[in-house]
């Protein structure tokens, strides 16, 4: 299982960082860092997803990766 960190600009609905780790706790590390640095912002999610590929982490967490028209036109679906 491999882990990635991801900083989510919710407003703009864009990833701002993507950083895969082979180890749970290299990964935690990257993820208090980025809380740290966009500490106040609610605008930012920092997440740690596990996933065994970086496109099995896009099918199952679909709304970082897709725009929210995308998003809206796959529910409609």
């Amino acid at each position: 299982m491999n882990h990635y960190l991801l900083v989510y600009d919710r407003r703009h609905g864009r990833i701002l960082h993507a950083q895969p780790y082979r180890n749970t706790r290299d990964a935690l590390r990257g993820r208090f860092a980025a809380e740290r640095q966009h500490l106040g912002n609610p605008d930012i999610e920092v997440v740690v997803l596990g996933a065994r590929s970086w496109d099995a982490l896009k099918h199952t967490h679909a709304r970082y990766f897709k725009t929210v028209k995308d998003l809206a036109a796959s529910a409609l679906r």
